[in-house]
């Protein structure tokens, strides 16, 4: 969301945008103007543009996605801005093609020992999660958050965890957490089927080696399907969320 607010801001300055999300999902996509241009990889933004400025998790496929191979990448001068998280970022790196006047600035909210007063670094405050505004608005989040989960099963801002939301389309609902595996969704289905249910609804979403599924039913589902699906090599978890 962030990264289309920033997009949308940089548009309305008179800039060119350039954009490069791998998952980047139908919401965002559907936030994102239309100027917008899409990169078709992280060295396709670091080549051809003047201001870098970040916005991801760290995760393990995004820790130092700056480094020195893709600051080599960077046009001479270029601005750097991270605002996202700290390691996402190598700071030797950055320091290193600072001192060799290639990378022009470093912009982040993270002041550490390593690039702390160098003329060519702004390292602001790190406190933008820390204001009461933006305090109160998170524990509303993280509320309506559980509440969705523990209601509907869908899931949001996991950090073990894919994201998935399915709105409901029928008063009986399982939320199945499961190994990401083949045939899992053949097995779910195939259970389902068995006891007579019709599935109106289903998402299967992944992350890693975990996998995460949301079924909706056209009729009730007996105590005996849901064991069924528990005893399913793979499945971790099975969740009956009727309303």
């Amino acid at each position: 969301k962030i990264g289309c607010l920033v997009a949308d801001a940089a548009i309305k300055l008179g800039m060119n945008v350039l954009g490069y999300d791998p998952e980047i999902t139908v919401d965002a996509a559907w936030s994102l103007p239309a100027q917008v241009k899409k990169a078709a990889s992280v060295a396709e933004v670091m080549k051809h543009s003047n201001f870098i400025t970040l916005h991801v998790p760290l995760v393990d496929a995004t820790r130092d996605l700056v480094n020195a191979d893709n600051l080599a990448l960077m046009r001479a001068g270029t601005v750097l801005l991270n605002f996202s998280r700290e390691g996402v970022v190598s700071e030797k790196a950055v320091l290193a093609s600072l001192n060799a006047k290639h990378l022009g600035w470093y912009v982040c909210d993270f002041p550490s020992a390593i690039i702390n007063g160098h003329d060519k670094v702004v390292a602001l405050p790190h406190l933008g999660a820390s204001t009461a505004e933006a305090e109160e608005n998170c524990a509303i989040m993280v509320v309506d958050q559980l509440i969705d989960y523990l209601e509907h099963g869908n899931v949001s801002n996991a950090v073990n965890f894919p994201k998935v939301a399915m709105g409901r389309e029928s008063a009986y609902r399982v939320a199945i957490a499961n190994a990401n595996v083949p045939n899992m969704l053949g097995q779910i289905s195939g259970a389902m089927a068995k006891a007579g249910l019709n599935i109106h609804n289903m998402v299967n979403k992944s992350r890693g080696d975990m996998a995460y599924t949301l079924v909706d039913v056209d009729s009730p589902v007996a105590d005996t399907v849901l064991h069924g699906l528990t005893a399913i090599e793979g499945v971790l978890s099975v969740r009956y969320l009727p309303q």
